[in-house]
């Protein structure tokens, strides 16, 4: 929605956490508004405790920032509910030509159940069989794994007939030519190793692009793309000037098989605060994981969610527990599943400082807080605040 990063737009935990974006931060509908689209936000949002920031002319629903257990907000914004909402504007012709809508589902998050655990609700969705999933690639294949897969496959067939749901009310409204479609999620499923991570399962997320004469095709992309990277695009297909200081680059050209475009040789990514500290910079490259912690951390950081659900609870004696390496280094031809660390093999000492430099010179460009030590929370002045200085 920035197209920046989260140590740049200030953004480095969670919305309701207390994290909020920095003052002068802009988003998506402010650039869209500008250049004359109505701007609708349906379901959930994660960026702001305040709605007033993010500038919609038209917000659809209540309870939109998710803060985590609420059976409200799930309800609230279960993908089939907010698809017919979505739907309802479409016969009742809500929507000026041209308008923008941001459409977020509350699937496929966990949610904490009666027993306590976190899980995908499989008691209020159409689940698989645990014995029939195919297992992680990346984790161990053992049944509350299994159990947590089957669950969160009920949450995905609720999603995709959501989409259908609203794919199907833009062509009942004559406008499906001239429609951009994105579909994208933020990051890796909420399993062990995945959600929370850099591993390739934490930062690998969906994109999928639906516009007549420039993403038709059923096209699949090999190339290295980066979420910062769909707000210049989207800016770019609609002829938008793209400031100077978004760092994501526009695959516009990439859709276009426009030979000007340049592809990618690494991505960046990162971790500051989700429920815990877990300051982590990575860089992936085609071939090779760079990933540099910041912090004494646990082997593989597990987010309160994960932690407490079945799967989690297959994994966590192994996980939760001292300590992670500060530097890891993957070949990902030779290990796909990240489980070979080879930073300190000399055959590969000429990759681990190549990388290293360009993750630290990105850091010091974009003045990432943590070269100059231990972020602090929000409330850290409230922490440090003693009962008689009240």
């Amino acid at each position: 929605m920035t197209g920046r990063y989260p140590h740049v737009n200030g953004l480095m935990g969670l919305a309701h956490g207390e994290w909020e974006l920095d003052e002068d931060e802009r988003i998506l509908p402010h650039y869209l508004s500008e250049a004359g689209y109505e701007t609708h936000l349906f379901g959930l949002q994660h960026i702001t405790q305040d709605t007033d920031r993010l500038r919609f002319d038209h917000i659809h629903s209540e309870k939109n920032l998710y803060p985590g257990v609420s059976p409200a907000v799930h309800e609230a914004n279960r993908a089939n509910t907010v698809a017919d909402v979505v739907s309802e504007c479409f016969d009742q012709e809500k929507f000026d030509s041209p308008f923008f809508a941001s459409v977020g589902f509350f699937e496929i998050h966990r949610d904490q159940e009666d027993s306590g655990r976190f899980g995908f609700r499989g008691d209020e969705y159409d689940t698989d069989d645990p014995q029939s999933v195919r297992p992680l690639s990346y984790l161990p294949d053992r049944r509350g794994i299994r159990h947590d897969l089957a669950e969160m496959h009920g949450m995905v067939y609720a999603v995709d007939e959501a989409v259908g749901t609203i794919l199907d009310a833009i062509a009942d409204a004559g406008i499906e030519d001239e429609t951009l479609v994105i579909f994208t999620t933020e990051h890796g499923i909420a399993f062990p190793r995945a959600k929370g991570s850099c591993y390739d399962a934490g930062l690998e997320a969906a994109l999928v692009m639906r516009y007549p004469g420039l993403a038709d095709g059923g096209a699949a992309y090999d190339e290295l793309l980066s979420n910062v990277d769909v707000l210049p695009t989207i800016l770019d297909v609609l002829d938008i000037d793209v400031p100077v200081d978004v760092e994501g680059r526009s695959f516009h050209p990439l859709l276009a098989d426009d030979e000007s475009y340049e592809e990618r040789d690494h991505v960046f990514a990162e971790m500051t605060w989700h429920d815990m500290y877990n300051p982590v910079r990575a860089i992936r490259t085609d071939r090779y994981k760079y990933i540099r912690s910041f912090w004494h951390l646990p082997k593989v950081y597990l987010s309160a969610d994960v932690f407490a659900s079945e799967a989690g609870r297959e994994v966590r004696e192994q996980y939760a527990v001292p300590t992670r390496p500060y530097e890891e280094l993957y070949d990902l031809r030779e290990a796909p599943q990240e489980d070979e660390n080879v930073v300190y093999e000399p055959r590969y000492q000429d990759v681990r400082v190549d990388l290293s430099q360009r993750l630290y010179t990105w850091m010091a460009e974009t003045d990432d807080p943590l070269l100059d030590g231990p972020v602090a929370p929000p409330d850290a002045e409230e922490i440090r605040r003693w009962p008689h200085e009240s």
